[in-house]
C-alpha cells in the first residue's frame, strides 16, 4: 500500500487530531479488541484492520513519531522518505514484534486476561492480602473527650473451621490441574501475517485457580473460607472526633494462600451534647445570667467535662461576653495537654413582672445616669451626627 492509500492515523483510531495520550490509548484498546484475530477467526478484513490499528497506535503513542506525523503526514514516519531515521525498524510491519512496543503487553493483558505476547500473569496460588472491614460505632460526647473502651460487631472472613482453608473434605486434598499445570492459564499460539502471536486464557477446567477439588468441603462449599460473627473490644483514644476512624491492623478478613489479613476500620460517630459544642480541642457552652447578676456581678456555677466549677462574673457583664477556662477542654490526640472551655454569656430579660416589680424598675430607670449605658450613649451620639 502506497503512502497515498494510507488512511489518516487519527481516523483509524477514531480520535481527533490533538487527542491526549490517554484518549489515544483508550481508543486503541477499543479498536484492538474489536479487530483482534482471536475474536475474528478467519476474517481477513478484521485482520487487516487490526494491523492498521496497531500501525496507527505505534506512531501516535510515540511523541517523536507523532510530532513528525503531525508535521509531514505519513512521509514523516516512513523510513523510505526524507524524514527517515525514525520509521518502523528494519522489518517494517512484516516483522512486527509486540514485545518491543512498550505497554502493548499491558494493554492486551487487560483486554484478554494477561500474557499477551508472552507476558507473565499472576500465579493463582500467590499469597494475597485479605480485604479490609469497615464498621461504625456511636459514643457519647464525654467518651470521645475522655476516651473509653467499646465493643464492636465485626464479622470477618476466616479459614473454614472444617477444612482448615483447603476447600476439600477431611481426608482429601486439592490436586494440581492437569490442563494448566497449576498456572491457572493456558497458552495458545496463532500465526498471523505479522508473526506468531501468543495469548493466554484462563484455564477453563480449574477456572484459573490452578487446582481442582474433587471432594469439596460441605461446610464452605469448597471455597475454604467462611464468614464468622465476631465481637471485638476496641480502645477509643481520648480526643477522638466525630467521623474519625480507628484502624486495627490485621483484624480484617484473613489473607488468601497465606497472605496477610486486611485491617479493621472503626468509624466513630459522636452523639451531640445538650450543653457543649466542640471546636477542635476546645469546648463551648452558653450560660444565661439574670439582669441583676450581669449588672452587679455574681459567682455562678459552670458545668465542665470535669464536673461543676465556680466562676465570678464581673459587674456590668454584657450579653455575648466570653470568658475562658484554661485546660478544661478536650485531650489532644497527641497527648500534649488539653484545649480550653469557652463560656458565652447571655442576659435574660425577665417576663411576667408584677406591678411592684415594674414600679421598682421604673424607679431604677429614672435614677440611672447616662454613663451607666455606654453603648446606648455612643449610639445616640452617632445617630445625632448622622441626622444633622
Amino acid at each position: 500500500m502506497g503512502l497515498a492509500d494510507k488512511r489518516d492515523y487519527y481516523e483509524v483510531l477514531g480520535v481527533q487530531k490533538g487527542a491526549s495520550e490517554d484518549e489515544i490509548k483508550k481508543a486503541y484498546r477499543k479498536m484492538a479488541k474489536k479487530y483482534h484475530p482471536d475474536l475474528n477467526p478467519g476474517d481477513k478484513e478484521a485482520e487487516t484492520k487490526f494491523k492498521e490499528v496497531n500501525e496507527a497506535y505505534e506512531v501516535l503513542s510515540d511523541s517523536d513519531k507523532k510530532a513528525r506525523y503531525d508535521q509531514f503526514g505519513h512521509a514523516g514516519v516512513d523510513p523510505n522518505f526524507g524524514a527517515g531515521q525514525g520509521g518502523y525498524g528494519a522489518g517494517g510491519f512484516g516483522g512486527f514484534d509486540f514485545g518491543d512496543m512498550g505497554d502493548l503487553g499491558d494493554i492486551f493483558g487487560s483486554i484478554f486476561g494477561g500474557g499477551f505476547g508472552g507476558g507473565q500473569s499472576r500465579s493463582p496460588n500467590a499469597a494475597r492480602r485479605g480485604s479490609d472491614i469497615n464498621v461504625s460505632a456511636t459514643i457519647s460526647f464525654e467518651e470521645a473527650a475522655k476516651g473509653c473502651q467499646i465493643e464492636v460487631n465485626a464479622p470477618r472472613v476466616d479459614n473454614c473451621s472444617a477444612c482448615g482453608g483447603s476447600g476439600a473434605e477431611k481426608g482429601h486434598s486439592p490436586v494440581t490441574c492437569p490442563d494448566c499445570g497449576g498456572r491457572g492459564q493456558v497458552r495458545q499460539s496463532q500465526r498471523t501475517p505479522f508473526g506468531v502471536m501468543q495469548t493466554q486464557r484462563t484455564c477453563p477446567r480449574c477456572g484459573g485457580k490452578g487446582k481442582i477439588i474433587d471432594h469439596p468441603c460441605k461446610q464452605c462449599s469448597g471455597t475454604g473460607r467462611q464468614r464468622r460473627p465476631r465481637k471485638l473490644a476496641v480502645n477509643v483514644p481520648a480526643g477522638i472526633d466525630d467521623g474519625q476512624a480507628i484502624n486495627l491492623r490485621g483484624q480484617g478478613d484473613v489473607g488468601i494462600n497465606g497472605g496477610p489479613a486486611g485491617d479493621l476500620h472503626v468509624v466513630i460517630n459522636v452523639r451531640p451534647h445538650p450543653l457543649f459544642e466542640r471546636d477542635g480541642f476546645d469546648v463551648w457552652c452558653e450560660i444565661p445570667l439574670t439582669y441583676a447578676q450581669a449588672a452587679l456581678g455574681a459567682e455562678i456555677t459552670v458545668p465542665t467535662l470535669d464536673g461543676k466549677v465556680s466562676y465570678k462574673v464581673h459587674e456590668g457583664t454584657q450579653p455575648g461576653d466570653v470568658f475562658r477556662l484554661k485546660d478544661k477542654g478536650i485531650q489532644r490526640l497527641n497527648g500534649r495537654g488539653r484545649g480550653s472551655q469557652y463560656v458565652r454569656v447571655t442576659v435574660e430579660v425577665p417576663k411576667n413582672l408584677s406591678e411592684k416589680q415594674k414600679q421598682i424598675l421604673k424607679e431604677f430607670e429614672a435614677a440611672a445616669e447616662e454613663k451607666n449605658y455606654q453603648k446606648r450613649k455612643g449610639f445616640f451620639e452617632k445617630l445625632k451626627d448622622f441626622m444633622s
